[in-house]
């Protein structure tokens, strides 16, 4: 008996060491089964977005922030009456009580978001009716305070707060900060215990980007680009302003455009997409000077040799170039006269000097066929056809046609041009912030290479001051007080369905810069599609000479003809700007002496008697000559002297 007792005694005994230890082992250890359950049976997870950081413009001027709104959310399990429930909610927030009714009709859903990024007016009243099942949050909504302006750049953000387009997606990674997620918990029966809203003060902010944009001058882009484009009926139109030294980006436009704030707009892709960047064409004249620039550095022409251009017809095989019109007749002409009269027949004969490698290797140098790999996305690089050429295609291509770029990479090969020669990188970024440790990273101009000698850049400089001159074609992009120099371009449009070109579609565009003597800015202007005029003269040409003119009176330059000394009462009264003078003197002048800083007076002292005729181009004392003192005198006996 005694035995049989003890048996069961240890049977229990182990029974109960069982269940104890099994008790202890559920408690005190971790189950990954069992916790999943319970998560599943007492709380909701639901993503929140975290503050996103601030988008800055130099100045510290936000261009895109994140500000608090609401959102309201529903457990459809917990929902009763739901059509009753959705006409409800309905009248506040403006939607269909169909579309809420969709939401919250499946009961087996817990968890659906009904509107997102609310204000606290709507917040307040949807608490207020107290319906059970439904429940407040409170978000990070990302807002644009300038509505549309310098919209293709910074781009957008989607509900979930992750960066979109522009400048939103390519730094979303520094932007979007750290995304938190929410457990809402729930009772024993499975309802949610709500809460009157979620604050995320203590989430980790994005960092904050400092871009090079001078709000200012975007403003003034896009507004002009929109009367451009108004006025001569556009398809489109582009425009950007670059830092002539560094490549720092400081305006960037593209029209039509859009608001971010309003999320219809966000999916027409050929809105929003950033064509200074993106969209790859065929520029035209504006090429013309890169060629030459080349032919200087390779020894092969001066600003004075002469090409024959055919009086205005030129046979290439079966094809026949032509200059733009028939006023446009020359025979002999300088290299700076062909650029300043924009002949195709003189490029072309430039080029054939030249041959295609030169030639080609030219665009390679100034950065053409290549991504800069701007802070954008989808960058294009345009097309660069491999050698060999024949000499058709050598001809269109050495005028622009043939040869495809984007507008930034136009404009930022200008800026080599004419600011000594140096290729820099083109830059959006300033600075970036860290939110936690308030640590700056500052970004710095980025050298590529150099590409033409301080000489070459100052000679092209002037041949492009002569394209502005009047008679030539870039005329009306002069700007009151202050020299520009600048190059048009007219190009036919390529047929995107196959060869040739579209049929009275052009581009119309101009490139150039301010001031001449020391550039600051280098602006480029096209136009697509104009129907009213179409040449780069009409269209582009004077957009270009109202935003310089904003550009140099905003950075507080001062005009060169209002700094002459004992002659501003003169100048006032004249309503012309400078007209080029010529003088015809006598002898032989081999050398081009050095004239810099004397007065037109002294120059005509210095060279009388001489067989030379001057130019003279502006007002006040001397800047530079073209050819450059030193430099031999061309056959034609012409001086160019720039006066600042």
């Amino acid at each position: 008996m005694k035995s049989r007792i003890l048996i069961i005694f240890i049977i229990f005994s182990a029974l109960w060491s069982l269940l104890l230890f099994r008790a202890a082992h559920l408690q005190l250890t971790t189950n990954d089964r069992l916790r999943s359950l319970q998560n599943k049976q007492f709380k909701s997870v639901i993503s929140l977005q975290s503050r996103r950081g601030p988008i800055v413009d130099r100045q510290g001027r936000e261009l895109a922030l994140s500000t608090t709104s609401f959102s309201l959310y529903a457990d459809p399990k917990l929902l009763e009456e739901k059509k009753k429930t959705a006409k409800k909610i309905a009248k506040l927030i403006g939607q269909s009580s169909e579309a809420i009714f969709a939401k919250i009709k499946d009961p087996d859903k817990r968890f659906v978001w009904i509107e997102r990024f609310m204000d606290d007016k709507k917040a307040k009243e949807l608490k207020e009716l107290k319906i059970k099942g439904l429940g407040v949050v409170e978000e990070w909504k990302r807002i644009y305070p300038n509505d549309g302006l310098l919209a293709h750049t910074l781009g957008f953000v989607g509900n979930e707060g992750q960066g979109l387009e522009g400048l939103e997606l390519e730094k979303n990674h520094w932007l979007q900060g750290t995304k938190r997620k929410i457990a809402v918990r729930r009772d024993a029966r499975g309802r949610p215990l709500m809460v009157d809203g979620l604050l995320f003060a203590e989430n980790p902010e994005g960092a904050e980007v400092k871009l090079t944009i001078d709000s200012e001058l975007q403003y003034q882009l896009e507004s002009e680009l929109n009367l451009a484009k108004h006025e001569y009926e556009a398809l489109s139109a582009v425009g950007i302003i670059l830092d002539a030294k560094t490549s720092a980006v400081r305006a960037l436009a593209v029209v039509p455009g859009f608001d971010p704030n309003v999320k219809s707009n966000n999916f027409d892709l050929e809105q929003r997409r950033n064509r200074v960047v993106t969209d790859a064409f065929e520029p035209g004249s504006v090429m013309k000077p890169f060629v030459i620039a080349k032919g200087l550095k390779e020894k092969k022409l001066q600003p004075n040799s002469k090409f024959f251009c055919e009086f205005g017809l030129f046979k290439i095989g079966k094809r026949t170039i032509k200059d733009s019109d028939d006023k446009h007749k020359y025979g002999w002409l300088p290299v700076t006269d062909i650029l300043a009269h924009s002949s195709n027949i003189g490029m072309s004969k430039i080029a054939f000097s030249m041959g295609d490698e030169i030639v080609r290797s030219a665009y390679d140098e100034f950065g053409f066929g290549q991504k800069y790999g701007l802070e954008l996305p989808g960058e294009g690089k345009g097309t660069l056809h491999p050698l060999p050429w024949n000499n058709h295609l050598l001809a269109n291509i050495s005028f622009g046609q043939g040869i495809s770029a984007t507008a930034l990479q136009v404009a930022n090969a200008y800026a080599a041009l004419i600011n000594g020669g140096s290729l820099n990188k083109p830059y959006l970024i300033e600075a970036m912030k860290e939110p936690e440790t308030g640590i700056i990273t500052e970004f710095k101009p980025q050298l590529l290479r150099q590409v033409l000698t301080l000489d070459e850049s100052e000679k092209m400089r002037m041949m492009l001051v002569a394209a502005t001159a009047p008679e030539a074609t870039g005329e009306k992009a002069r700007v009151s007080g202050f020299m520009v120099g600048g190059k048009t371009g007219t190009a036919q449009m390529a047929d995107p369905k196959g060869g040739g070109y579209l049929k009275g579609a052009y581009i119309s565009s101009f490139a150039g810069f301010i001031p001449a003597q020391d550039p600051r800015f280098v602006i480029y202007i096209a136009l697509e599609r104009p129907q009213k005029a179409y040449y780069g003269s009409q269209v582009a040409a004077p957009v270009f000479s109202r935003l310089a003119s904003f550009a140099v009176r905003r950075e507080g330059l001062a005009p060169l003809l209002t700094a002459e000394n004992k002659n501003k009462q003169k100048i006032k009264k004249k309503a012309k700007p400078p007209e080029i003078s010529q003088a015809n003197l006598s002898a032989d002048l081999q050398n081009i002496p050095d004239l810099k800083n004397l007065t037109v007076r002294e120059v005509f002292k210095k060279l009388h008697g001489q067989d030379v005729q001057v130019r003279i181009q502006g007002q006040g004392t001397v800047s530079e000559t073209i050819p450059s003192a030193g430099d031999p005198l061309g056959d034609d006996k012409t001086m160019t002297v720039i006066l600042r």
